[in-house]
């Protein structure tokens, strides 16, 4: 246990707060050395979905729970055991040496393989709940095991129960995924086909890969260089009705069907569209190269960038009558 520690370093962002109290755990057993916990506690994974707008007055407890195992395989499927503290490219990377289908489209999303079951990670037409098949966790109130199924876990559109209901309640400890050994290749995003087709690669799940990761580095600024939590918000979700209105003035829009009856729409390009890409103020900015991002140029504080995000939710309320979320968890 050490007291008054900086999270700079421990989320992505970058930002200078400290945590009254941090440990890092690495097994289940460390875990239930300090739960039940009595004050206020936060668990912190790849620090890559969170922005700290003050100091956290309490315990921060850093995952390390490692590991990957094949628990069962046919000439079809495998399912892997995998450790929250797993960082999620790496785990990806594993898959793809052993030839295991199906997170390829994931590559290079930042953050631990604890922290994937919360947000329902996606992209490019692939989202974690496609190939989750369970999760364990640590109940944080009163250390019992328990196990989610598919179901317990309600996953939405970058939603699932843990950022509802449980939200703050469960360490999840361990994921296991089920995944294919006969690839099935989802390029239905055109511009990994583009890629593909330049690149004159035979399609693969590692040369689908190697374009997922070429889009993002083109895209997506590197943490290690700006600070960041990649996407800030999420492509909002609104009826097909309101979406017709839309269309009628704004033609140019972008969208993709939701069902029958809803429509999700950019949330980049309604960004764009209103000018705020490439926006700086102080160190605190909107990446030159996606609008979806939001940017810590050094030394900016949370609520700078915090005030930045709350600006472009008005901005786009006001001209669209679209409410837009946010993915990442503010603090």
């Amino acid at each position: 246990m050490q007291e008054n520690i900086s999270l700079k370093k421990h989320h992505t962002f970058g930002i200078s707060v400290n945590a009254a109290k941090f440990v890092v755990f690495r097994t289940e057993k460390d875990l239930l050395d300090f739960v039940p916990v009595q004050e206020p506690f936060m668990l912190l994974g790849g620090g890559s979905n969170v922005l700290f707008t003050r100091d956290f007055e309490g315990l921060v407890a850093h995952n390390k729970i490692k590991g990957i195992e094949v628990l069962r395989e046919n000439d079809s499927e495998v399912i892997i055991r995998v450790g929250g503290g797993e960082v999620w490219h790496d785990l990806v990377m594993w898959c793809i040496d052993k030839d295991f289908a199906g997170i390829e489209n994931l590559s290079l999303i930042p953050g631990s393989v604890g922290a994937a079951p919360i947000q329902n990670i996606g992209a490019y037409g692939v989202e974690l709940k496609d190939v989750f098949y369970s999760l364990e966790a640590i109940c944080l109130k009163t250390g019992d095991f328990i196990k989610f199924n598919h179901e317990d876990c309600q996953f939405g559109y970058r939603d699932s129960v843990f950022k509802r209901e449980l939200r703050g309640k469960f360490c999840i400890t361990r994921v296991l995924l089920k995944l294919n050994k006969i690839p099935v290749f989802n390029t239905s995003y055109g511009i990994i086909k583009d890629i593909l087709e330049e690149s004159k690669e035979e399609i693969s799940i590692r040369s689908l890969s190697n374009a997922v990761i070429k889009i993002r580095k083109q895209k997506l600024p590197d943490p290690a260089e700006i600070g960041n939590s990649g996407s800030f918000f999420k492509n909002p979700v609104i009826s097909l009705t309101q979406f017709s209105n839309l269309k009628i003035q704004f033609p140019d829009m972008p969208f993709y069907p939701v069902g029958e009856k809803e429509v999700k729409l950019a949330a980049g390009w309604l960004i764009d569209d209103l000018g705020w890409k490439g926006y700086r103020k102080g160190d605190a900015g909107v990446h030159v190269n996606q609008a979806l991002v939001l940017v810590n140029y050094g030394n900016a504080k949370g609520t700078e960038i915090w005030n930045l995000a709350k600006a472009i939710q008005t901005s786009v309320l006001d001209k669209y009558g679209v409410a837009l979320e946010t993915e990442v968890n503010v603090l």
